[in-house]
C-alpha cells in the first residue's frame, strides 16, 4: 500500500497549501507543466517525484522528464502524460499508449479541469488533477489516493 499525491500544471508554483495537502503522501506524480527544473527539484526534495514534461516546460525539463511515463506501482499499471485527453476524447498518441500498454490508470493534465472518471472501453480509471499552480482557473486542485495492490482507494481532492 502506497499513498500517492497527484499534481499537474504547477506552472512554477509549489506553495504551502499544496504542500500541506500532500504532506501525508509517500510519492508525488506530476502530469506536466512543471514550470522549471528548479521547481521539479524542490518537489523531489519534498517527496520522491515521478513526472512528465508539459507544453510550457523548457528544454532543460524535457531532458530530465519524458513526454509519456509508464510505471508499475504495487501491481497497478499506470501511464502518465500531459496532453492526453480523457475517455472518448484521447489524443492519438495517448490512445496508442493505452492500446499497447493496457494501463489500469491513465493520468493527464493540461486542461486545468479536475476529472476522475472510468473508461469502460479501455477498462481503466482516468485522472486529471486539474491545476495546482496559479492560472486562469479560480480554484487550484490536486489529488491524493492510495494504491493497494492493483486497486485505487481513498481518493481525495484538495482545493486551494
Amino acid at each position: 500500500m502506497i499513498r500517492i499525491g497527484l499534481i499537474s500544471d504547477t506552472h512554477g508554483t509549489f506553495d504551502d497549501p499544496v504542500m500541506r495537502f500532500l504532506d501525508p503522501v509517500e510519492q508525488i506524480w506530476h502530469a506536466g507543466d512543471i514550470g522549471s527544473l528548479e521547481l521539479a527539484d524542490r518537489i523531489a526534495a519534498f517527496r520522491p517525484l515521478t513526472a512528465v514534461y508539459g507544453n510550457i516546460d523548457d528544454h532543460r525539463v524535457r531532458t530530465v522528464y519524458p513526454k509519456f511515463k509508464h510505471l508499475i506501482c504495487e501491481n497497478l499499471s499506470v501511464v502518465i502524460t500531459h496532453i492526453g485527453g480523457y475517455p472518448g476524447h484521447y489524443q492519438p498518441e495517448a490512445r496508442m499508449w493505452i492500446e499497447q500498454v493496457h494501463p489500469r490508470l491513465f493520468i493527464s493534465g493540461h486542461s486545468h479541469i479536475l476529472k476522475v472518471m472510468n473508461d469502460r472501453r479501455y477498462n481503466l480509471l482516468h485522472m486529471n488533477p486539474g491545476a495546482a499552480g496559479h492560472g486562469y482557473q479560480g480554484i487550484r486542485t490536486a489529488l491524493r489516493f492510495v494504491v493497494d495492490n492493483d486497486r485505487i482507494t481513498e481518493v481525495e481532492v484538495g482545493e486551494f
